[in-house]
């Protein structure tokens, strides 16, 4: 066996359609592809979401609404959070490194502290929003809020 000799299993291959060489080949004339309209002449591609004339759906439907360019989208942790990673890693001063690396926000994200649950240990907090009940409440034990 040599590489000038290798050729395809038999009936693994088919020759394709040779449509529009005359009559002759019984694929000419339409070239199978029907009479007139836009279909039948080159260079046709329908449109996406075309519906054969009819008003298409994203026509039909009304627009509703407005996306706020302003808006900033916050991870919530809850106070009842801090302090069991307080407690766990024996932490006074929780910043946003300490939750990124609890895996409890990522990196790129904004964190908001909460009010929800109760918080024993005095603790400074960093974080970019803090919730009224929560600056409150790490104030009452005697911590600190701050925002980055």
């Amino acid at each position: 066996m040599k590489l000038n000799n290798l050729k395809p299993a038999e009936g693994s291959t088919h020759s394709s359609r040779r449509i529009g060489r005359g009559t002759g080949s019984g694929l000419g004339g339409t070239s199978t592809r029907g009479n007139k309209g836009a279909k039948s002449r080159s260079g046709y591609k329908r449109k996406i979401g075309f519906e054969g004339g009819q008003m298409p759906l994203q026509r039909r439907i009304p627009k509703a609404g407005f996306k706020n360019i302003n808006h900033k989208e916050y991870v919530a942790v809850n106070l009842s959070t801090l302090q069991s990673l307080a407690e766990s890693k024996n932490l006074t001063k929780i910043s946003k490194s300490d939750l990124v690396d609890a895996d409890l926000v990522k990196a790129s994200s904004l964190v908001k502290i909460l009010g929800n649950g109760e918080l024993k240990a005095k603790l400074e907090v960093e974080a970019n929003a803090f919730s009224k009940t929560a600056e409150e409440a790490i104030k009452a034990v005697g911590g600190n809020a701050t925002i980055i």
